[in-house]
């Protein structure tokens, strides 16, 4: 499974492409969520242009996303708050998956 819910947070398996022409979901490929990022994946750019992209997406602080693995791989893991509009993107996604 690509996420994962725990009390407040939900943590999520992410595939980034840096170096895209936009920042954009592209939807889940192989057990991850893929996400484009216009940054390149150097001095962690990437990293703080997904944190910027995911917290506007979903309306939360950048400084609640965190990093819970693979900070230095294209294969991440982030934690970020459980709110109302990632309830509704998870429910959205897991509709155009089946």
């Amino acid at each position: 499974m690509w996420y994962e819910i725990r009390e407040d947070e939900v943590l999520l398996k992410i595939k980034a492409v840096p170096n895209s022409g936009k920042n954009e979901i592209v939807g889940v490929l192989d057990d991850a969520l893929k996400i484009k990022i216009k940054a390149p994946a150097v001095e962690g750019a990437a990293n703080k242009e997904l944190v910027k992209f995911l917290s506007k997406q979903f309306k939360v602080a950048k400084s609640d996303i965190r990093f819970v693995g693979g900070e230095t791989s294209k294969q991440k893991r982030l934690a970020l708050p459980y709110n109302e509009k990632i309830k509704a993107f998870l429910e959205t996604i897991q509709e155009k998956t089946q």
